[in-house]
């Protein structure tokens, strides 16, 4: 229940940002989107139609579509996604001043916004339907990978918006959605970010020792040879969040100034001792 509720938390909370990011930057100042999100931002330019009612409009009828493809608990959490955007973006329609008129920024924070937004959507175990949805029909029926269908889904909408609010806004619009993606990437990896270290040495039971005393961390030792010296090595493996690196070089160092270390970025790690 505790995991459900912070699940809800993250996606209502997401679902805000988003929706502030798409009212009171994008469409202010004439930018489009990427997605089904995208089509709603250009119907409301051509149309005048509520960016909230058609969202929702769209998305159900993805969802009818392509509910076989989704797991119980991903339909789940994508429809409560899909209400709460749909919700925000017509409670927060033409209500407030339009916090810049300055193109480059809005481009910039719009993307940051809808980002962060989708991101904890992405976290809570939801999406905000759209592309997901048709990505997986596409890889389904086409036998496209998700992100290429995401991809060329993203660039078809934003070309077609050109036709309505031309070239310079989509150059900006592009802007949007790079700076969009990468912070979604950041949120939904990098908070969870975590460095793997390989360690070979001589000493691997005393760092182990080390490792497990003075950082209260595991470590996994692992039992191999060299390939032209047929020596006998254990090899440590070990996995540590990226503020613990700096100690655990330290360690390895004031043991073993010759053993050979290996740091590899992780970008989620689930299990004991680990988030999950």
């Amino acid at each position: 229940m505790k995991s459900h509720l912070k699940n809800i938390s993250l996606l209502i909370l997401g679902a805000l940002i988003f929706a502030i990011g798409i009212n009171y930057l994008a469409i202010p100042n004439k930018l489009s989107e990427g997605g089904v999100i995208g089509i709603t931002i250009v119907t409301y330019y051509y149309f005048g139609w509520s960016p909230g009612i058609t969202n929702l409009v769209i998305n159900a009828f993805l969802i009818i579509t392509g509910y076989k493809l989704l797991d119980k608990r991903g339909t789940f959490y994508t429809i409560l996604g899909i209400i709460f955007c749909s919700l925000f973006l017509y409670l927060t329609e033409n209500h407030l001043t339009p916090i810049t008129t300055n193109t480059l920024l809005a481009a910039i924070f719009a993307g940051l916004l809808v980002g962060i937004g989708i991101g904890l959507v992405f976290l809570s175990g939801g999406t905000t339907g759209g592309s997901a949805i048709i990505a997986k029909l596409c890889q389904k029926y086409l036998g496209w990978s998700l992100g290429n269908a995401m991809l060329i889904f993203d660039i078809i909408v934003i070309a077609v918006s050109t036709f309505i609010i031309g070239i310079e806004k989509t150059m900006y619009t592009f802007i949007a959605v790079y700076i969009g993606a990468r912070t979604v990437d950041y949120i939904v990896d990098g908070l969870n970010t975590k460095r793997a270290i390989t360690i070979i040495s001589s000493h691997t039971t005393i760092i182990a020792d080390k490792i497990t005393g003075e950082m209260g961390r595991g470590a996994t030792v692992l039992h191999g040879h060299g390939a032209y010296t047929k020596t006998p090595k254990e090899v440590l493996y070990v996995v540590i969040g990226k503020q613990e690196l700096m100690q655990l070089k330290s360690l390895v160092q004031a043991t073993d100034p010759e053993a050979f270390v290996v740091i590899h970025e992780v970008h989620e790690v689930l299990g004991r001792g680990f988030s999950m």
